[in-house]
């Protein structure tokens, strides 16, 4: 029982030394304000340059995964293999990869068997511009072109109005499905869509469907887009060695490696190419290619964390110096501190938690705008946002270090100062 209350009252006492020497070292913060507001705020830059860009990070991947898992994570596309030059190796010549042409997707689509529904789409224009009226739009529209499956393959929902019927892809009729910005660009007046007729290009098309909002995030259409039928967009947007792109949706995720390696021995065998031959097609899930941009964002990651390095450097060099300014400046403190009772430990420990205490403050600030930043960046991006507390963690963390690694030697200065020196300082 004894012992309990001897360890209760030297806790308590350690307790109340570290809140005397916080306080004393705000109080030492307040009459150094100038000096010490510099350096919090070159720790702040630091721990928003890295906790800031990983928090933005998460938000782009986050982006990333909700435009591709849209599709599904049982779907994989087919399309044209590198459409530019490839240099070849060892003195060959450059190999150009012929475009997908109609008739090899439509042969694709008629003689796969696997259970999985088969999409043919193709890019009509990425730089159409609308008209309704007087209204027109600016020259950024994304014209697909797609058969009765395309909106399946694609991820696309229908908020009003309907998809595209088999005779309508078929034949190619004049209609479209619009994405929602379209509407808002092109019906000002609150006209209702449906049924309506527009231009785009030189042709008339009636509004049958208005996809339902996607977010136009990471380039990839989003709602500045409008679907016209396959045929429609092969007779009046062709144009020499235009490719086509097939999407296969297989029943479920567990069927996806077998619906494509099905699809690939069909395809090669329509492409006419020989055993032992490399493919020139490619072939890319739809996760595939998200983790594909995802470990891209890697470099930035690494050059996020080397920028905060430099700079919480920098601040950690500024630290160290308003630290040994204090020691020099609170010498004679110092000195009635010893003279009356403060061991060594006592002194080294009231700097090291003054340097601590600077670094945190700088931190919370860094963090705080840290956290805002990433906030704003999902309500862009129209991303769900979650505090990043892993990332706040390493924020903090690296502010002790730094906070440690700074006041160290000025600590260790101050403690090994001779007490009636100190005294006798001016």
């Amino acid at each position: 029982m004894l012992q309990l209350i001897v360890n209760t009252s030297y806790f308590c006492g350690m307790n109340g030394l570290l809140r005397e020497n916080i306080i004393i070292a705000l109080r030492a913060i307040k009459s150094n304000l100038l000096r010490t507001v510099l350096t919090i705020v070159i720790i702040s830059v630091g721990i928003l340059s890295l906790v800031g860009t990983l928090t933005c990070i998460d938000a782009i991947k986050t982006s990333i995964n909700s435009n591709f898992t849209s599709m599904g994570a049982n779907t994989f596309t087919i399309r044209n293999r590198e459409m530019s030059l490839r240099i070849g190796r060892g003195g060959k010549k450059p190999k150009k990869y012929r475009p997908i042409s109609y008739d090899e997707a439509v042969r694709f689509t008629n003689e796969f068997n696997f259970p999985a529904t088969a999409s043919v789409s193709t890019m009509a224009s990425m730089i159409a511009s609308l008209k309704f009226g007087s209204e027109k739009s600016n020259p950024n529209i994304q014209v697909m072109g797609g058969d009765e499956n395309y909106l399946l393959a694609a991820g696309y929902e229908v908020e009003r109005g309907r998809n595209f019927s088999l005779q309508e892809a078929s034949s190619g009729a004049h209609v479209v499905i619009v994405g929602k910005d379209i509407v808002t660009t092109l019906f000002k007046k609150r006209e209702k869509p449906l049924d309506q007729v527009i231009t785009i290009g030189s042709g008339k098309y009636k509004i049958i469907g208005v996809l339902k909002e996607k977010g136009s995030s990471m380039a990839f259409g989003g709602d500045k887009i409008c679907i016209i039928p396959l045929q429609n967009a092969k007779t009046y947007f062709s144009r020499p060695n235009m490719s086509f792109t097939l999407s296969v949706i297989a029943q479920n995720s567990n069927q996806l490696e077998s619906a494509l390696g099905e699809a690939t021995g069909l395809f090669r065998k329509i492409r006419k190419l020989p055993v032992g031959e490399e493919d020139n097609f490619e072939i890319m899930k739809s996760d595939g290619l998200a983790n594909m941009l995802i470990s891209n964002l890697a470099n930035v990651t690494m050059g996020a964390t080397l920028i905060a390095i430099i700079t919480l450097l920098g601040a950690a060099i500024g630290l160290m110096n308003i630290m040994l300014v204090s020691v020099t400046e609170r010498t004679r403190e110092i000195g009635i501190r010893k003279s009356i009772g403060a061991t060594r430990k006592t002194i080294r420990n009231q700097f090291l938690i003054e340097a601590v205490v600077i670094c945190q403050l700088g931190g919370l600030f860094g963090i705080l705008f840290a956290v805002l930043a990433g906030f704003f960046l999902s309500l862009a991006m129209s991303v769900s946002f979650s505090i990043p507390w892993n990332w706040i963690s390493l924020g903090v963390s690296i502010c002790f270090i730094v906070g440690l690694i700074s006041g160290i030697y000025p600590a260790i200065k101050a403690s090994k100062l001779d007490p009636i020196e100190a005294l006798r300082f001016e």
